[in-house]
């Protein structure tokens, strides 16, 4: 049974100022087992940081291949930034927990505070920052639902960059507010495939009715950095440095959960390249490692509909569907996968990063997948309990987490669990009438649909 209203604890936790966390943490180095290399899609060679300079920027590119140095020190400009809206705020979730009955404590992460409403904002500014640092004029990237989009367009104004951005046609026809912000900010926004770039217009001409996925936008980012004078290419996920960028997350949360007196069983995330899960779970893996908390679990949920860390395959894949990226070793349903046109417009990506697939194939993680339906429903029941409307790529976290709750109501289990709440979802709420007037579906892949896409 859960504390009645006189016996609740604090329900939000924060830090100073000063406890914000000086340095990034870079689990590469304190790995068991090293990820596998990034090879060059064109020789095959192993990549050398450099190799990686004429799409990214120097520094991110250092970082993506760092496996020596456990802690990155972070710019002192870029934690300035933080600190607008750092630390966010630990949440104990007895809303959510009453409606449940369950015996579980549930706490959230909020990043839904942060400027740009989600998570992406910690690795934007760090990578716009490290871009003007370096003689940078423009930065191009892609975005699905545009939570990402939005944060690299605001990170750019900030630091005198000029950003263009390829947003997924069905997301850029889907979520007209996302666009717009991304507008707002200064942002050129094209909808991908287009006909501007090489890579568009190849997919188009053999799918003329392709509603684009976040492999297609990201080749035509690659191809403008590449062909762009003083322009670089900047990712939001699935690339190690992204993940490293986003430990800010995970080291602030290890010490609210010590403010709260508690320290999680579970630890979960949705899924779509790793970056919010990474985020969250790493720091707190690093005790794992050392067996300190080796019986934490970390459960990534992805959606049904792109299942590629419960069904995908171990390879070495590219990271776009034209074959421009680097080719990495990742669970992936195929770089030519096509998914579903589901709302969770984040998650709707082929692959999985390389130290999240080396984890998962070494047994440090897990994966569910969820239906389409299911994370709504998870979604409209945080909102009434806890008065935020989540974003539906945070949904498939909440339904993942009420999973676990329920199996703890039903064995008596009194289990600590922590999730990621990435973003709100209030750019979001055509989704959500979709989902209140009935008109959301689930979208299931059969063995044989998913071997055909390997196979392209």
């Amino acid at each position: 049974m859960q504390e009645t209203t006189n016996e609740m604890r604090q329900k939000r936790f924060f830090l100073t100022e000063s406890e914000i966390p000086e340095r990034w943490y870079n689990i590469q180095a304190e790995m068991p087992n090293k990820p596998m290399p990034l090879k060059n899609p064109q020789t095959g060679e192993v990549m050398k940081a450099e190799d990686l300079f004429p799409i990214f920027c120097e520094e991110c590119s250092r970082q993506e291949l760092n496996r020596t140095d456990i802690w990155i020190d972070i710019p002192e400009k870029v934690r300035e930034m933080y600190t607008f809206y750092r630390s966010t705020p630990l949440v104990r979730a007895y809303g959510l927990e009453q409606a449940l009955d369950t015996p579980a404590h549930i706490y959230f992460k909020n990043e839904s505070v942060s400027p740009v409403g989600s998570h992406k904002l910690n690795s934007a500014i760090p990578q716009a920052y490290y871009c003007k640092q370096e003689g940078v004029t423009n930065v191009t990237t892609e975005t699905g639902a545009g939570q990402w989009g939005t944060a690299l367009s605001y990170a750019a104004k900030v630091f005198g960059l000029e950003a263009a951005v390829y947003q997924v046609k069905i997301s850029y026809e889907q979520k007209p507010y996302r666009r717009n912000m991304m507008q707002v900010f200064g942002a050129q926004v094209t909808p991908s495939p287009s006909m501007s770039t090489r890579a568009g217009k190849d997919i188009l001409t053999a799918t003329p009715n392709h509603q684009g996925s976040l492999g297609t936008a990201i080749s035509e980012a690659v191809e403008l950095a590449r062909t762009t004078p003083n322009c670089k290419y900047t990712l939001g996920s699935v690339l190690s440095h992204v993940s490293l960028h986003q430990t800010i997350i995970g080291l602030e949360a290890e010490k609210q959960m010590e403010l709260a007196g508690e320290y999680p069983d579970e630890v979960i995330a949705c899924f779509g390249g790793g970056s919010n899960f990474g985020g969250i779970a790493f720091p707190f893996m690093r005790h794992t490692f050392s067996g300190l908390h080796k019986e934490t679990r970390y459960i990534a949920a992805e959606p049904a509909s792109c299942p590629k860390l419960t069904r995908g395959r171990f390879m070495y894949d590219y990271g776009d569907e034209a074959g421009y990226t680097p080719m990495m070793p990742m669970f992936s349903l195929g770089h030519k996968f096509a998914p579903a046109n589901i709302h969770a417009g984040g998650l709707r990506y082929h692959g999985a990063g390389v130290i999240v697939s080396q984890l998962m194939k070494d047994g440090y993680m897990e994966a569910m997948d969820v239906n389409q339906l299911e994370t709504f429903d998870a979604g409209m029941l945080f909102a009434q309990t806890e008065g935020i409307v989540p974003a539906p790529e945070s949904c498939h976290a909440i339904a993942a987490t009420i999973r676990r709750a329920m199996e703890c109501r039903e064995s008596g289990e009194k289990k600590v669990l922590l999730f990621n709440l990435t973003g709100h979802g209030f750019m979001d709420m055509s989704a959500y009438n979709q989902y209140l007037s009935g008109n959301l579906t689930n979208y299931t892949l059969t063995d044989e649909e998913i071997e055909r896409q390997l196979n392209k």
